[in-house]
């Protein structure tokens, strides 16, 4: 049995996962490179913190088809080429892991949450639903993104094991859960510190990328010097 059609379906999920459309969209739109404000995470949230709503949702959106059409398309077509649902599973797996370490962006992606929550909705529709009702109720109530998804990563391998059972897909959906709380760790730090920025926040000079400057007192009240002052 061949595994080249796993292998290249593992690899064009990847380079998908790969697109960081916070950055696409934000030079789109004319808008700050988001790597370079707020968080620095390349990722709907930070985006928000522009101030441009409309980037934030068409990155939001995008993140998360990227997690979804992926795994959708391996569902339809993978059966014709032996793709067992255990390989559908790391599809999914490998568009996050594409977010998170884009091939295309040095290597340097944001969080994937919205990627996850593509790839949930996609496996298992019940699942990403209860996720991602975990996650709005934790963020409507605190107001944090980070803990929204810190909360609604760790009780999704729950969901799926007290709901659904120890489906295959159950592998693929621990892992994304463990690096989806690895990428949290400054976001746990800040929470405990109670430095961490709330949703819709912004960030400085993000729309713009200007500098602040200081106001400069152009008559500065100088003192005497042993007469030397003015007369």
């Amino acid at each position: 049995m061949s595994y080249l059609p796993s292998v290249l379906a593992v690899l064009a999920a990847y380079l998908i996962g790969s697109l960081s459309f916070a950055v696409i969209v934000s030079r789109g739109m004319g808008l700050q490179d988001p790597r370079h404000y707020g968080s620095g995470n390349p990722g709907a949230t930070n985006v928000l913190r522009s101030g441009n709503k409309a980037a934030a949702l068409l990155t939001l959106a995008f993140d998360a088809l990227k997690g979804y059409v992926p795994v959708l398309l391996a569902q339809v077509y993978g059966p014709a080429w032996g793709l067992g649902e255990m390989t559908v599973s790391f599809v999914g797996l490998a568009a996050f892991v594409g977010h998170l370490w884009p091939v295309f962006f040095g290597f340097k992606g944001g969080k994937g949450v919205a990627t996850a929550a593509g790839v949930l909705l996609a496996l298992n529709p019940g699942l990403g639903a209860a996720t991602l009702l975990t996650w709005v109720i934790i963020a409507v109530f605190f107001r944090y993104s980070s803990l929204a998804s810190i909360v609604a990563a760790l009780f999704a391998p729950f969901y799926q094991l007290l709901i659904w059972g120890a489906a295959p897909s159950l592998l693929a959906l621990c892992i994304m859960s463990l690096l989806l709380l690895w990428r949290h760790q400054p976001n746990m730090r800040k929470l405990f510190a109670g430095t961490e920025s709330r949703i819709g926040a912004k960030a400085a000079a993000a729309s713009s990328g200007a500098t602040v400057k200081h106001p400069v007192n152009r008559h500065p009240t100088q003192p005497h010097r042993h007469g030397k002052g003015p007369k």
